[in-house]
């Protein structure tokens, strides 16, 4: 049965992760990643090999370092913290994750990127309706990305890496950064949106009591998302942009328990 969506026009405010939600860096991150883990993986004789599939389980929506150390617990390798003052080529998780942002960094400025297309006319539609909007982030990179893309303005707040770092908060899928970007923002989770790729960040925007978790299916799997707290999944955000459409003014109860639009659109018909 197709996913009914519901009108974020009547949400208190909607928040969104950036990266594979706003822009398609996930694609630039899994590429440096990659480089990376591959390097480490052969110098270390660490096996099985590097997947795909060890990006989405372990390192997906999460701060850098808690990634890096997800994946070397998975293979059962100890490796010192370090510090976060650590060159690239230091073997600690640290180094390996500031290797990893290097190589991030270089790709982005040298590719530079832009916005999804439906997810940047969803947001217009939002920021000109005055529906509030944030970004949560989990790559101490979001501002950098967010300026490069040209649509930094949209947003009110920002809880990214950095501010993550700053303030002790924990990586998703603990609630904490979700939480706070509602308290930054100044709306209530239970009358509020939250938009992530990541099961991480769906199982965060869901412990922090978001109402509505929109999953977008960039490829970690519909039923991944919705296991993980996503209450609806589309393949692209342009899915929300002809939901009540003509309904000048939405409900203000459209986005609150029980309430939804009756235009659905399953993740499919959008791919």
């Amino acid at each position: 049965m197709p996913d009914v969506l519901p009108d974020l026009l009547g949400a208190e405010g909607v928040l969104f992760d950036l990266d594979g939600v706003l822009t398609p860096t996930a694609e630039v991150h899994m590429r440096a990643w990659k480089a990376v883990f591959d390097e480490v993986f052969a110098a270390w004789d660490i096996a099985p090999p590097y997947t795909d599939a060890d990006y989405y389980e372990f390192v997906d929506g999460k701060k850098r370092y808690d990634g890096v150390a997800s994946l070397m617990h998975s293979r059962n390798v100890e490796v010192p913290w370090g510090d976060v003052y650590d060159p690239p080529e230091a073997l600690t998780i640290c180094g390996i994750g500031n290797r990893k942002n290097a190589a991030f960094a270089a790709s982005l400025r040298r590719q530079g990127i832009a916005a999804y297309p439906g997810s940047l006319a969803l947001i217009e539609k939002l920021h000109a309706a005055g529906v509030p909007l944030g970004v949560v982030s989990s790559s101490k990179n979001a501002e950098e990305v967010l300026a490069a893309a040209g649509i930094r303005s949209f947003f009110q707040v920002v809880v990214d890496g950095v501010v993550a770092e700053r303030d002790g908060l924990a990586s998703k899928p603990a609630p904490d950064m979700f939480a706070e970007g509602a308290r930054a923002l100044g709306v209530d989770p239970g009358l509020s949106a939250a938009v992530e790729d990541a099961t991480s960040g769906a199982a965060s925007a869901a412990a922090a009591g978001y109402h509505v978790v929109v999953g977008v299916d960039r490829g970690t799997g519909a039923d991944a998302l919705r296991a993980a707290g996503a209450t609806v999944v589309v393949a692209d955000l342009a899915a929300f942009l002809n939901v009540s459409a003509g309904a000048a003014g939405a409900a203000s109860d459209a986005v609150a328990p029980g309430a939804a639009s009756d235009s659905a659109t399953d993740s499919e018909e959008n791919e």
